[in-house]
């Protein structure tokens, strides 16, 4: 295969840059505590300082792996399936997520929403980044908003996120891992005074799994 010949495939979403795919607990926000099957694609220009992926960010590190491969694998452990990155929606979606409901699959996607929505999602966990804010349509669908919580700036922020996405969608804090002791009382106060928003904390991390 020439290497235009498999840009094109990644374009249409026929080839999908694999980082990692495995099977574990849902950590974080509304469907913590359930199994899940994570599909991460490599690739991300956001550039966040704090990422705990920063592997995930080339995507030309990552073997462009046949999206009915994928499906296939993901199959074997759960109808609960969650792609995330990176950033998946650097990627056409749409051939990924057919295949996926087809075969009967939930879809989940984890996202900074700098992209444009393409796919059938049954859950937007939308997680916006400052250096690169999200479109409207995924605004517009996010099921909940996870906003980072790295310093009391951050409380600012996640307000102005929280008035543009719609109003049924759910609203987390959810502390920066390697700030959490010094970040979670004052979320704790925040969303005691601010009931709209809940707490959302990195579980897996405390439980020690993927």
């Amino acid at each position: 295969m020439t290497r235009s010949e498999r840009q094109e495939l990644l374009d249409k979403g026929l080839l999908l840059p694999l980082m990692e795919e495995f099977y574990t607990i849902q950590g974080e926000g509304f469907h913590k505590g359930t199994a899940a099957y994570f599909i991460r694609i490599g690739g991300c220009d956001v550039g966040c300082h704090w990422c705990d992926v920063k592997e995930s960010w080339l995507a030309e590190l990552h073997p462009p792996t046949e999206t009915a491969k994928i499906v296939a694998n993901a199959e074997k452990y759960s109808k609960t399936i969650v792609v995330t990155g990176g950033e998946p929606l650097m990627w056409d979606m749409t051939v990924l997520t057919n295949q996926l409901k087809a075969k009967g699959m939930q879809t989940h996607i984890e996202t900074s929403g700098a992209y444009e929505l393409t796919g059938t999602w049954d859950w937007i966990c939308l997680s916006p980044k400052k250096l690169k804010l999200p479109t409207q349509p995924v605004y517009d669908n996010a099921n909940e908003l996870k906003v980072i919580v790295y310093n009391k700036d951050d409380f600012k922020f996640a307000e102005e996120q929280a008035a543009k996405v719609n109003k049924d969608c759910i609203l987390y804090l959810q502390p920066e891992w390697s700030k959490r002791d010094k970040m979670v009382p004052d979320i704790v106060d925040y969303v005691m005074a601010n009931p709209k928003w809940k707490v959302s904390l990195q579980t897996h991390k405390y439980l020690n799994i993927p």
